[in-house]
């Protein structure tokens, strides 16, 4: 982990992983919805609009694992001062909210057809919309102090103290179909259930519904890359006018006392 956390070993690896990533999952996630949308059968009950869930599925799964990253990222930050941690949590947080806005828009299109309303205040839909504000909170206060610590530090610490607090609302998310009573069904997918094929979904759904999930979160990964080479460039940049502006004013300094 300490070896990665350099960053001219990073950039080595980002160079090549970045377009990789973003090809691949455009690729799969193409093919998946193609598949799922065009091919895939209709559900018994809901019929053809239960297809949106090869889109809604795995945003909802990139919004919470935007914020996870940006947890664990804040935690390595905190604790070992990795130099990339506080980078690759504020690289997360746009994307993370970008397919956490999808996940709302797509879930209030389905739930129209499906609820016979766009919008219910129930756990899951209220815990995502505070999801949502919870990462634009975290990018004005990354934004905010991203200047704070040393070049090269990554986020201030308030920062990384508030990304880890708003994980606690990620097992909220994800239990609150089952803590309370709720239209939002349950959880489709399972790790038990994918396995031993037992699950509430039938097979016809499950595998182009993994293909998206695949396929969005190389996406996701490719975005968070290329983000944080961009604000690894930025943070390069602006120590070189730092060094620029510190030379010209000991010049300047060195002619005043010649005078």
């Amino acid at each position: 982990m300490h070896g990665f956390a350099n960053p001219a070993r990073f950039l080595r690896i980002a160079t090549w992983a970045t377009p990789l990533c973003l090809i691949a999952g455009l690729l799969i996630a193409s093919a998946a919805l193609v598949w799922g949308v065009g091919f895939g059968p209709a559900d018994a009950l809901q019929g053809d609009v239960v297809r949106i869930i090869y889109l809604h599925v795995p945003t909802a799964w990139l919004g919470m694992m935007g914020w996870s990253s940006i947890a664990i990222a804040s935690f390595v930050e905190i604790v070992w001062r990795h130099p990339l941690a506080g980078i690759a949590a504020r690289a997360a947080a746009l994307p993370g909210a970008v397919f956490t806005a999808l996940c709302l828009i797509t879930g209030s299109i389905w739930g129209r057809p499906a609820w016979g309303t766009w919008w219910v205040w129930d756990g899951r839909l209220t815990s995502m919309l505070v999801l949502l504000f919870l990462y634009f909170g975290y990018m004005a206060l990354a934004g905010a102090t991203q200047h704070d610590d040393a070049p090269g530090q990554g986020q201030g610490r308030m920062a990384a103290i508030f990304g880890l607090i708003g994980a606690v609302n990620i097992p909220i998310i994800h239990y609150s179909v089952l803590w309370w009573n709720s239209l939002h069904q349950p959880p489709s997918l399972s790790v038990s259930g994918v396995v031993t094929g037992t699950g509430p979904m039938a097979t016809s759904f499950v595998v182009p519904l993994l293909t998206s999930v695949l396929g969005f979160t190389l996406i996701y990964t490719g975005v968070v890359l290329a983000r944080m080479r961009m604000i690894l460039a930025d943070s390069q940049a602006e120590a070189r006018l730092r060094r620029k502006a510190m030379a010209a004013q000991a010049r300047s300094g060195a002619l005043a006392e010649g005078w």
